[in-house]
């Protein structure tokens, strides 16, 4: 992971607290070289429209409003420009934030983008409206969510799925771990692979055979799980401490890993899926956003199109 270019959504509801800046800064102590841009989409209803002020006065006062946000970002950069980093701003006015983060991200072309990981209501879980989810369906780069960024880079865990159980190309696999050993390779950081499996419970295990043998069913799913880590793992030399077999479903099991083994980032795989997939299915590191306690960098595959776009 070559990063040269880090885009920062710098959260307009805070003026100062800005954990995703808080990883940017740590991270441009790897990559000295890389340039940052801090952008920032922000919209007030009481400025969009209304009967008792002109266009032209509604106008004025947008552009007087991101004036005082551009210098929120000056103020936000000054520390890292002190330190010779050349961090370029961008402040827009748009009412879906999500699409104009996107379209920021298309113009800009970053290598990775950091947000902050935002805890979720219910209600936005259900009606899937909120920019974490967006950005994990659509981001075509690699995308921070920053959870814990005062915590360094200690341990990175690729989470696999060696079987393709869900679907996942075989490459991104791969392109999960390589990114991680790149970035272990300028934090010191270690790398470890973690591949969930779940049996059929034993109260839906209806087929007589599986009834009269349940735990020689889960003992052989079990070893089919192990036996296809295990060769992955070895491809790419990955050593059998460094190598988790997890029992239970993602979103359980492994924040449960995360939080036992003291993992600082989980690197997970997003594909592409069609709205109705989505709405239907979700991805894993949907589900696994509200849960994980830890930062997670979500990767797409190689050639990635956004699903939303017709082809």
């Amino acid at each position: 992971m070559d990063i040269r270019h880090i885009m920062v959504i710098i959260d307009p509801t805070s003026e100062t607290v800005q954990p995703c800046l808080q990883r940017a800064e740590q991270l441009v102590e790897h990559y000295p070289a890389a340039h940052i841009t801090l952008f920032l989409c922000d919209h007030v209803p009481a400025l969009e429209g209304g009967m008792l002020f002109s266009s032209a006065l509604l106008s004025q006062a947008r552009h007087t409003y991101l004036g005082h946000r551009d210098q929120q970002l000056d103020r936000l950069a000054g520390s890292l420009r002190a330190r010779g980093h050349t961090v370029n701003t961008m402040a827009v006015w748009g009412k879906r934030f999500e699409r104009h983060i996107l379209k920021a991200i298309q113009d800009q072309r970053p290598d990775v983008v950091l947000k902050t990981g935002q805890h979720h209501s219910v209600m936005k879980r259900l009606l899937l409206t909120n920019s974490d989810w967006f950005l994990i369906r659509y981001c075509p780069v690699p995308l921070w969510l920053v959870k814990q960024p005062e915590t360094p880079l200690r341990n990175l865990c690729a989470a696999v799925d060696p079987l393709h159980e869900t679907d996942k190309p075989a490459a991104l696999d791969r392109k999960l771990v390589e990114t991680a050993r790149s970035l272990a390779s300028v934090t010191g950081a270690a790398v470890h692979a973690a591949h969930c499996y779940n049996p059929l419970p034993h109260t839906l295990a209806f087929d007589t055979g599986l009834v009269a043998d349940y735990d020689g069913y889960a003992a052989q799913i079990e070893h089919q799980h192990a036996d296809a880590l295990s060769a992955f793992a070895d491809e790419l030399g990955l050593t059998s401490a460094r190598r988790h077999l997890l029992r239970g479903f993602p979103e359980q099991a492994i924040p449960e890993f995360v939080t036992q083994n003291g993992i600082d980032l989980l690197v997970m795989g997003a594909i592409s899926r069609s709205r109705l997939e989505n709405a239907l299915v979700g991805h894993t590191a949907e589900r696994l956003l509200e849960e994980v306690p830890c930062d997670m960098l979500i990767i797409k595959p190689d050639g990635f199109v956004d699903p939303s776009r017709p082809a």
